[in-house]
This record gives structure tokens, C-alpha cells and sequence, in this order.
């Protein structure tokens, strides 16, 4: 794929060159084994400088590596990373169904799995409880993550970069109890890391409750949420200790059956 006549680059590239040139590079060395950064040059036809700049931006993200004092690259432990955590998402996933209905008769609420896309919460499965008289479609649903459960547990254990990707350029206030503004929003996470799952009454929408815990994968880190949520008029203040008690439990469980210490 990297043999086609095409003329040795002589200007600067843009992102997208740059890009689908580092794509390239990582498939010559899952093709090759390894290689070096004179052959990876060459098979890209690109100057030495060029590939040994993309090199280097692979390198410190961690998906390739050098192959002791030689020069040469192979693919790195980052790619193992980022096949792991897409494995583990559809994992927890798959694995989180016959515990979401369990959990739906127990409460008697819906019960849904949702994962972080961008700065969005996308919802990827859903078990209706036998106290919902209508069936509200969330599957496939995008969210904001600022103001829902769901968002606040999967955000929670976020490092402060990774947190700001996951926020939007201008908080919008839904409702009166809306966190609209960063520090406010720190507090609320860490008071989710403290207890271990996060709340949401009637921030994203009025007269809806909604209860989160996280699920995490074999690298315990947070790949998918489990959520309760019904009207708030069901879900009351009583309510909500006894269902974050079973929540977190059912979270728990299966983190530990996707892999999570």
C-alpha cells in the first residue's frame, strides 16, 4: 500500500497528510514487525525528518516503540491499550444485560447502559421496569455529560484534561438545579468519587431522577455506567439511598465479571 508512485514530500503537510501518514505507519509495522525510521521513509516517501517526527508523536503516545538502542520501531503497548479499553466497553456492555434486568423488577425502574462519547453521554442499552407505564426510548440517545448521572460517573475519575474534552463549550442550563459552571461541577465529582455513584434529580430535565454507578473494566478504569432512573414523584428522597445501595452493588458486580480487580 505504500509503494504508489507519488512524488517525495517537499512542502509542510497539513493535520490530515499528517495524520493518515502516522496511520500508515503503524500498518507497515503491524505488516512488517519493525522497521526503521530510513525504511519507514521511504515506503511513505516522505523525507527521513518527516517520518521521524511522526515517529516520535507515536512514540510518546505510547503506540510504537523503540526497539532498544537500534533505531528501529515496533508497534507499542498503547495499541493493546486501545484495543483492551473498545474490548471492554462491549464487554461490559454485553455482560451488563441479564444484570440490568435483574436490576429493573428489583426497583422497579428503567435501567440503562451508557458510555462516554466526547463531551456526550450515549446510551447503548436499555431494561424497562415493570413500574414504567410508558417506554421511554434512551437507546441511541445523546446527552450532555455535566448534567446527568450517568455523565458525572463516567467523567468523575477523569484526569483535568481528559475532563475538559468532555465538557461543552457553554454549560445550558435546562432546569433551575443545572450545574452550569466548572467549580461547581468539580465539587459534585468529587463528592461522586467519595460516595461512588452520582445523582441527577431534575438537572437535565423536570420531574426526572436518576441514579448512576460506574462500571469498570480489567485496567479499573471507568468504561460504561449503569443508571436508574424513573419520575421523581417514584424516585424519592427515601428512595434514593435504598436504590444507590443496590445500584453500586449491581455496578460492582459486574465490573468484577468483565475483569476489574
Amino acid at each position: 500500500m505504500s509503494n504508489l508512485s507519488r512524488p517525495l514530500a517537499l512542502s509542510h503537510e497539513s493535520p490530515v497528510q499528517s495524520v493518515d501518514r502516522a496511520l500508515e505507519i503503524l500498518e507497515l509495522l503491524a505488516q512488517k514487525g519493525e522497521a526503521g525510521v530510513t525504511d519507514l521513509a521511504s515506503s511513505l516517501q516522505v523525507h527521513k525528518s518527516t517520518a521521524s517526527r511522526l515517529i516520535q508523536a507515536l512514540e510518546k503516545r505510547g503506540l510504537v516503540e523503540q526497539i532498544g538502542q537500534r533505531g528501529r520501531y515496533k508497534l507499542g503497548l498503547g495499541i493493546i491499550k486501545l484495543a483492551g479499553l473498545v474490548s471492554a466497553k462491549i464487554d461490559a456492555v454485553s455482560l451488563a444485560r441479564p444484570y440490568a434486568q435483574d436490576l429493573a423488577l428489583k426497583v422497579g425502574e428503567t435501567v440503562n447502559i451508557a458510555v462516554l462519547s466526547g463531551n456526550e453521554v450515549l446510551y447503548v442499552d436499555q431494561v424497562a421496569g415493570p413500574s414504567a407505564l410508558s417506554m421511554r426510548a434512551w437507546v441511541g440517545q445523546r446527552v450532555p455529560a455535566y448534567c446527568t448521572a450517568t455523565g458525572k460517573v463516567l467523567t468523575a475519575w477523569k484526569s483535568v484534561d481528559q475532563l475538559k474534552l468532555s465538557l461543552p463549550k457553554k454549560f445550558t442550563k435546562f432546569t433551575e438545579n443545572t450545574i452550569t459552571d466548572l467549580a461547581t461541577l468539580e465539587k459534585e465529582l468529587a463528592k461522586v468519587r467519595s460516595q461512588g455513584f452520582a445523582l441527577a434529580v431534575e438537572e437535565m430535565e423536570i420531574g426526572l431522577v436518576a441514579i448512576a454507578a460506574p462500571i469498570r473494566n480489567s485496567l479499573n478504569e471507568v468504561s460504561a455506567a449503569l443508571v436508574v432512573s424513573g419520575p421523581a414523584f417514584r424516585i424519592s428522597k427515601a428512595r434514593i439511598s435504598e436504590i444507590s445501595k443496590i445500584v453500586l452493588e449491581v455496578a460492582e458486580k459486574i465490573s468484577q465479571n468483565v475483569g476489574a480487580a
